[in-house]
């Protein structure tokens, strides 16, 4: 499969560490850096996808009102400190 060749300018310790991840893992400093792309753009997906989930969530009108959080999480930061201190 034919690729893309991409230029990045990066810290000498970046490579400095791409070039030693390549060698222990038996691999190419391409393939370390293609591996590394990829998972970022997998967990920037997801992300995104939640982010726009959520967002979608809100305008359907099935969030939870701050006021709400707030109160609940002030009764468990009571209830926590009402154990410790028994």
């Amino acid at each position: 499969m034919a690729g893309s060749t991409i230029t990045v300018r990066t810290d000498p310790e970046v490579a400095a560490q791409i070039a030693v991840l390549a060698q222990a893992m038996d691999r190419s400093r391409n393939w370390v850096i293609e591996e590394a792309l990829k998972q970022y753009i997998q967990t920037q997906s997801w992300q995104i996808e939640g982010i726009k989930q959520a967002q979608a969530s809100l305008d359907r009108g099935e969030g939870i009102p701050f006021d709400a959080v707030m109160e609940e999480m002030d009764a468990l930061i009571e209830q926590t400190a009402r154990t410790r201190d028994a």
